[in-house]
């Protein structure tokens, strides 16, 4: 037996309650969103019904006159308050909400459930020189690995180069959809910065501000393939902190078992090994100042401060799987093995920071790498490899350095392009470092000589 329900027709009053409250609630939300532009539509109304024309053409016209003062007096406040918000509301209304109901169902990210559909409630655009960030309120029960795993899918629903998920608060995630790419082309070296220690600039951020590495109370990790561009970042952090070591704060000591690519700038380091024997009695020597370092510190104080007494000592290691996977002698191997780890694991509170680079990132290459507390990951072979450098999870937050381009007839395409994960910021960031060419290499090192030690 098949029993039909029977159709009950809804009451037309129920109807017409039900849209006169839509339309209300849509109005109170509309004010509540753009308070602005309704004010301009309510202003100009009431000032036409209570004068005539002329008088309103008179006040729009000033309106502009005030909006072009405004922008050449501050563009800068003007595009905060005025400017990106009109592009904002544009974008949400001709690009987002036009799009939305349609990507969200074809990416799987709505439901239909008993003839009803439910979705994910575009809540906000918010636009800036170089991206959108689109706030989103997700149906419950859903996850954010729905999201991440779906980025590629919204980045081509919405026309976009990529797409990246963050998530702001429980319950909500942020799109953010580049609309250009600043890192497209190659970085210009910058001029020497003045005596720091905390932070040198390295190059730019992928929203086109500076982007600054803390190397002083941190040890950085740097992998990345062949051609990747990791001599930009070593040069880049010597460069930052040639003026402090030329004021005695800081001292740069070099460890470059390939020889090719720190020697060609060899004489701006107070300490330079090659061999695997002078690497292993540098190191040890770093281990000792710090040793000596901490005694003097103990129960006195808890922080360097890099002075002329105790300089801020930066161990640059190129290529540090040759010293401690490719090493054939085992009692070397052991014994940079251990400065290494002892280094990482108590150098940073007495001012011996390690900045290693390598092209491997697999654990039996380099055992220590989770001691490294901010990490770079430049161009890598496989997808697995980056979280192997950035930690679990990165590349499902948006860390596609697997996907940093490459051009056999161009080695500068994608060369010094990484992603940054660092330890009081765990989402990682997209960078470009700035080119320090051989002619600038070789400049430094006229004007910054330390003679070796």
């Amino acid at each position: 037996m098949v029993f039909r329900p029977v159709v009950v027709p809804t009451p037309a009053i129920f109807v017409i309650v039900v849209w006169l409250w839509r339309t209300v609630a849509g109005l109170v939300r509309m004010v509540v969103r753009h308070p602005v532009a309704c004010a301009l539509v309510a202003g100009t109304g009431w000032l036409y019904s209570a004068s005539e024309w002329l008088i309103v053409a008179a006040a729009w016209l000033a309106v502009v006159f005030a909006m072009v003062a405004w922008v050449l007096w501050s563009p800068r406040t003007w595009g905060r308050f005025v400017g990106w918000p009109l592009v904002s509301w544009a974008r949400l209304v001709w690009v987002y909400r036009r799009r939305w109901r349609a990507v969200v169902a074809v990416t799987g990210l709505g439901r239909a459930v008993q003839g009803r559909w439910y979705g994910p409630d575009l809540v906000r655009v918010r636009c800036d020189a170089w991206s959108d960030r689109i706030r989103v309120r997700m149906l419950e029960g859903q996850s954010t690995q729905e999201w991440t795993d779906r980025a590629d899918n919204l980045a081509h629903g919405f026309k976009a180069r990529s797409c990246r998920v963050t998530v702001p608060r429980p319950g909500w995630v942020e799109l953010v959809i580049p609309r250009g790419d600043v890192l497209a082309d190659v970085v210009s070296v910058q001029p020497v910065p003045a005596v720091r220690v905390d932070a040198v600039a390295i190059g730019l951020r992928e929203d086109g501000g500076p982007f600054k590495l803390k190397v002083h109370g941190t040890h950085v990790l740097i992998a990345g393939a062949t051609g990747a561009g990791k001599g930009s970042f070593l040069w880049g952090i010597v460069r930052g902190l040639l003026p402090a070591a030329q004021a005695g704060v800081a001292q740069l000591w070099a460890l470059d078992p390939k020889r090719m690519e720190l020697a060609y700038g060899r004489g701006v380091f107070h300490a330079y090994a090659s061999t695997a024997e002078e690497c292993a009695e540098l190191l040890e020597e770093a281990v000792r100042v710090m040793h000596e370092r901490a005694d003097r510190y103990a129960g006195v104080r808890r922080d360097h401060e890099a002075t002329v007494t105790d300089p801020f000592i930066a161990v640059i290691v190129d290529e540090v799987a040759f010293l401690t996977a490719y090493q054939t002698d085992r009692g070397l191997k052991q014994r940079i093995a251990a400065a290494l780890a002892t280094l990482t694991t108590q150098g940073r509170a007495v001012g011996v920071g390690v900045i290693a680079a390598l092209q491997d990132p697999r654990k039996e290459v380099l055992s220590l790498r989770n001691l490294f507390p901010d990490r770079i990951a430049l161009r890598l072979d496989e997808a697995e490899q980056v979280d192997m450098v950035l930690g679990d999870g990165a590349r499902d937050r948006g860390a596609l350095a697997d996907q940093i381009p490459r051009s056999e007839s161009d080695p500068s395409v994608g060369a010094g392009e990484a992603y940054v994960r660092l330890e009081n910021a765990p989402q990682p960031i997209r960078v470009r470092a700035a080119y320090v060419s051989n002619a600038e290499i070789k400049e430094m090192e006229a004007a910054f000589s330390m003679g070796e030690s």
